[in-house]
């Protein structure tokens, strides 16, 4: 029986994400992408691996700051082990820069194509494969029949797959667990010493399925993804701390 209207409402919740194939997982079988306080957005508070994942960018800028978000992403999922397939027409990932998220470029296996349906061909054989552990495919636009063909060959092979929208025009409607806009923001040299900062993203999760979108700020240092305070708070803390 259950004690109160809160409790038949969290076994429902729990009782439709078992209807759509996203199973709570089990103890010690959980991957932390160290997202941090991201992870509360994910149903059952953990990534959704079998899943398409949709990722945004309007600017070349953005397609780069997209790449390197993902590359942090994809290694905390594959962690010491797993292979990916990357597909693409024009290749925009520098395999060396990969090594920068702790990811041997000899983990990836590149397919470079020259029609955008090959793309979409390429990327549902690869999901069908059991023995990888993420499929990403770089294009431009997706409908939502050829994206549901890339869930039904998730939900049998339970790997991951990632969608890197270039310079997408629309946010149409595809079969998503989630949909991502990832954008770079300033970095800041560590002790006032000269050069680049950290990699720092601006990450906006535009639509989770059941889940609780939001935006946070995130930097990749010391082989891992770290929380941030907004990147306003954060300049202008820089600045008070300067200026005295």
């Amino acid at each position: 029986m259950f004690s109160s209207k809160a409790d038949i409402i969290t076994q429902l919740q729990k009782d439709i994400l078992l209807l759509q194939g996203l199973k709570a997982p089990s103890p010690g079988n959980t991957r932390n992408t160290g997202l941090g306080p991201l992870h509360a957005a994910f149903p059952n508070n953990s990534f959704p691996l079998a899943g398409v994942h949709e990722f945004l960018s309007k600017r070349k800028e953005d397609s780069a700051a997209t790449g390197g978000f993902v590359a942090g992403l994809l290694a905390t999922l594959i962690q010491s082990h797993g292979v990916i397939v990357w597909i693409s027409l024009s290749r925009t990932i520098f395999p060396p820069a990969l090594k920068l998220f702790g990811i041997e470029p000899d983990r990836i296996i590149f397919v470079d194509l020259q029609k955008e349906k090959d793309v979409l061909w390429a990327m549902e054989e690869a999901l069908k494969c059991n023995g990888l552990s993420a499929v990403v495919g770089e294009m431009n636009e997706i409908n939502f029949t050829e994206s549901r063909r890339l869930q039904l060959a998730i939900e049998q092979s339970s790997v991951a797959g990632f969608i890197l929208r270039r310079q997408s025009n629309k946010q149409n409607t595809i079969a998503s667990v989630s949909r991502w806009k990832i954008t770079s923001l300033p970095s800041i040299p560590d002790d006032d010493l000269p050069g680049v900062g950290f990699p720092r993203w601006n990450v906006e999760l535009l639509k989770i399925r059941n889940g609780k979108p939001g935006t946070w700020q995130m930097e990749w240092s010391g082989g891992k993804f770290r929380y941030i305070f907004p990147v306003i708070n954060s300049l202008s803390q820089e600045l008070k701390r300067k200026t005295g």
